[in-house]
């Protein structure tokens, strides 16, 4: 799928004076009027998540939920990749259990967010990593984008939601083809799959996703959110509990 966008607004990403960020080791948080961005910030290992960062990513989708004035999020990653799941390296002292509980919280953060959400991906999108795109509503990914899950490679299951958010997007089969046999995949068969919106080339991404994130921050907040939380519900509902809600 190729871009079909028209006029697009003014660069989202492009350094402004109205921008305001906050920044720290591992996470990025910058503002545009309704508009937010989380840029994962470790490009030495391509945006790679520790303890830390987990945690922080947890931080900023709760601090986003409780802003009465966000209209969109944009979550992205530094240095030409998205995010490369997990940073297995450093101490191994933590239980798993807590580290997953860490998971655990940034995936249903992400996931209960009123407010619409756009993957911006470039580059590498794997474990962890993929699945951060895959819970949100939009995935807007660069021909450059590869996708992958990975998990068994390294001896683990799908974290961060991937067992549940595959078969619901791809069917069961599809989902253990791409869990069991985790080979990387390209953006035109990760859009062809379902698993992505729009795939453009690399240097139409920012404006394609500038353009979706005004049109969406444009529109109306509670129609959207009732919408977003009505097609998430009704996914796992019934017809009739879609009827009444």
């Amino acid at each position: 799928m190729t871009e079909q966008m028209t006029e697009q607004p003014a660069g989202l990403f492009a350094p402004a004076e109205s921008s305001a960020a906050a920044h720290n080791d591992r996470i990025e948080v910058a503002r545009r009027g309704g508009i937010i961005t989380i840029t994962l910030n470790r490009p030495r290992v391509k945006n790679a998540l520790d303890a830390a960062g987990w945690a922080a990513l947890g931080d900023a989708l709760e601090a986003v939920a409780s802003d009465p004035d966000a209209r969109v999020l944009i979550i992205t990653g530094a240095g030409g990749d998205f995010c490369s799941g997990t940073d297995l390296g450093g101490k191994k002292d933590e239980h798993p259990t807590t580290s997953l509980r860490r998971l655990n919280r940034a995936a249903s953060a992400l996931m209960e967010l009123p407010i619409p959400v756009i993957a911006r991906v470039e580059g590498v999108a794997v474990g962890a990593g993929w699945n951060i795109a895959l819970c949100c509503d939009f995935v807007v990914a660069s021909t450059t984008a590869r996708f992958g899950q990975i998990f068994v490679h390294r001896g683990l299951s799908p974290d961060f939601g991937g067992t549940w958010l595959l078969p619901h997007l791809v069917g069961i089969q599809q989902a253990k083809r791409l869990a069991m046999l985790p080979e990387l995949i390209g953006a035109d068969e990760a859009v062809e799959l379902g698993l992505v919106t729009w795939v453009v080339p690399p240097e139409k991404l920012d404006s394609h996703v500038d353009g979706i994130a005004h049109r969406l921050a444009a529109g109306p907040p509670v129609a959207l959110a009732q919408t977003k939380a009505l097609i998430n519900s009704g996914s796992t509902g019934s017809f009739h509990s879609a009827l009444v809600a």
